[in-house]
């Protein structure tokens, strides 16, 4: 009986030692992060190059090949266990000659507008457009005109992102729909044209791309669409109020080229105990043209990258595996993102957690995840291990868009939250630029996705490997 009593006793020590020194060991680990990004770090390198070598990285360009080149070559030099690129068909759109758009009202005095092509908008005549312009407040409000009212000119969509949300991705997401369906929608009223006020709460002179979709539409029925600066946006609604007999004149020389050859880059570091479950981290690699992509989504791309090196440099031996996936074509058709979940999928690969980057490099908040009520409970318990770094948020919410195509009932979806109040003053602007995105938040956002995903691999999410 003593000897039973003494074992007792020892076991019920050694759990509460084992229960002592894990959080003790991961706090520790996960300062290794820090140290190393902050002091060693190479994320913001990478992001100048990406940046300022190679520039806005549009999905078909020969930018986007030169980038796939470039982080293939520098994940090649970490001395990974696997660097590969996968194979993928994605869209090539050009914007061409610079847009050109004024404003003339009744008299005949004119004033000389900004605006861009959306991405995938089809040209304007080679003379270019010019018709009276009617303002509707989003898709919405457009079955409130007869279709005679609508016939012939070009519609103004002019939905303002809501300024009293407090998170600016919950108003972007309710004025994207103008955006997005606006042409097709239009078209159908008999427009010939759409201008979409940008997407920014900013008061400013640049237009802000996106993708346009025209669905089914036949392509002779297809109709031009451009974003106008919403300063441009104000002034042409205040000029509409006054004189409905206000027209338009833009001039856009874009073209659809159809598909052609690309690549997804991937990494890995392999699993030591459980190889086969894969720890994903994603980031798409292209971008709009307008700028250099610096927040968008070049930030992502060397903060994923970076991932891998942390793990390396803390000397921390991974029990999963875990890849970085660097997509192409996440702007403008999720094509990578597909490609890649449908051969994950065909090899029945077992992905238990993915995270993503896309909210631009600005400082970490915290995580959006989607997850069941228990696994949602085991990062929970997490949480205290973030607090010195001041993260904070771990919450239900969207991951990113490149993740959605992974989606099923057992794995875990999560997105880098970060304080994005700025981010849609640069989101798809010629003001998405290398020097718009600060080093050190950069490198706490690198840290901090690598501290997840340490966690994550280390107790994965069943019952028996809590903390």
């Amino acid at each position: 009986m003593r000897f039973f009593t003494l074992t007792l006793l020892l076991l019920v020590g050694v759990s509460m030692h084992s229960q002592v020194t894990q959080p003790v060991e991961d706090s520790l680990n996960i300062r290794k992060f820090y140290d190393v990004s902050l002091l060693h770090g190479k994320s913001y390198e990478w992001l100048d190059h990406l940046s300022n070598k190679i520039g806005g990285r549009l999905s078909g360009s020969v930018n986007a090949e030169r980038a796939v080149r470039y982080t293939r070559e520098q994940l090649e030099q970490l001395e990974l266990d696997k660097v590969w690129l996968q194979p993928v068909r994605v869209p090539k759109w050009t914007r061409g000659i610079q847009e050109y758009a004024y404003i003339q009202v009744e008299g005949g005095n004119t004033t000389v507008v900004n605006i861009a092509a959306l991405g995938g908008s089809e040209p304007t005549p080679r003379t270019g457009l010019r018709a009276q312009v009617i303002e509707v407040q989003g898709v919405e409000d457009l079955q409130n005109y007869p279709r005679e009212m609508i016939e012939g000119k070009i519609v103004f969509y002019n939905k303002a992102m809501e300024p009293d949300l407090i998170d600016p991705f919950d108003a972007y997401d309710r004025s994207l729909n103008q955006r997005y369906h606006g042409a097709v929608q239009a078209a159908k009223y008999g427009a010939v044209g759409v201008i979409v006020r940008s997407a920014t709460h900013r008061i400013h002179d640049q237009p802000h791309t996106g993708t346009v979709d025209y669905g089914d539409l036949p392509q002779d029925e297809r109709i031009p669409a451009a974003a106008i600066s919403t300063r441009d946006a104000n002034y042409l609604s205040g000029l509409l109020s006054l004189n409905r007999g206000t027209s338009l004149y833009m001039k856009m020389n874009s073209q659809n080229h159809g598909e052609v050859d690309s690549h997804n880059v991937i990494a890995e570091i392999q699993g030591s105990e459980f190889p086969d479950e894969v720890i994903l981290i994603g980031a798409h690699l292209d971008s709009w043209d307008l700028g250099d992509g610096a927040h968008d989504n070049g930030a992502g791309v060397v903060q994923a990258m970076e991932v891998l090196r942390l793990f390396l440099k803390a000397g921390i031996q991974p029990k999963r595996t875990i890849r970085v996936v660097l997509f192409m074509n996440g702007e403008n058709g999720l094509r990578g993102a597909e490609k890649y979940a449908r051969e994950a999928q065909g090899r029945n690969e077992q992905h238990i957690f993915a995270l993503e980057s896309d909210a631009g490099g600005f400082s970490p908040r915290g995580f959006s995840l989607e997850a069941t009520d228990q696994q949602l409970e085991r990062i929970l318990q997490w949480k205290p291990l973030f607090e010195p770094y001041l993260i904070h948020y771990f919450g239900r919410g969207g991951s990113g868009a490149d993740l959605e195509p992974l989606k099923d009932s057992k794995i875990v979806l999560a997105g880098l939250k970060t304080d994005s109040q700025r981010y849609f003053d640069y989101h798809h602007a010629a003001t998405d630029t290398f020097d718009q995105v600060n080093q050190r938040e950069l490198e706490l956002g690198a840290a901090t996705m690598a501290s997840l995903v340490y966690l994550v691999d280390r107790y994965g999410f069943s019952e028996e490997n809590k903390i």
